[in-house]
């Protein structure tokens, strides 16, 4: 799979600050998962059955920053995971989203996540590239 060449789809921002381009379920599959905020046609059932998009849903919220609850338990629990596994914050994310837009940081997602050898998207999950499968750093 190569990096889009116009702007990355702003439905594949999810609600809790992950940018599901760069998951490694829509990296390498026949199959990509659309993102967070489009069907679950796709998905893995971790995602389907995820927590933090039905609570955002029966707030009537798109992301989680925009809640007054704003870090609960189910956003630091994530974050730390994220922290310690793939060295990414999903709470820095959703910050400068609140600040810059979500089109500035799905640019700059596209600029961090963007194989220079190939084109291809390197994957946060694992740091692989899609196209030409060469580990980053």
């Amino acid at each position: 799979m190569k990096m889009p060449n116009e702007n990355i789809d702003t439905n594949m921002y999810a609600p809790c600050g992950m940018n599901c381009m760069v998951c490694y379920k829509h990296c390498y599959h026949k199959k990509p998962c659309a993102g967070c905020l489009n069907s679950d046609k796709g998905k893995p059932e971790h995602c389907r059955k995820c927590k933090i998009k039905d609570c955002i849903r029966q707030k009537g919220l798109t992301y989680c920053f925009e809640c007054s609850a704003y870090p609960c338990k189910l956003i630091n629990n994530l974050e730390k995971s994220y922290n310690q596994r793939y060295q990414a914050s999903l709470m820095e994310n959703s910050e400068f989203v609140r600040r810059y837009g979500l089109e500035m940081f799905m640019e700059k997602q596209k600029e961090k996540y963007t194989c220079l050898k190939c084109g291809g998207v390197i994957s946060i999950h694992d740091r692989e590239c899609s196209g030409c499968q060469e580990k980053m750093k």
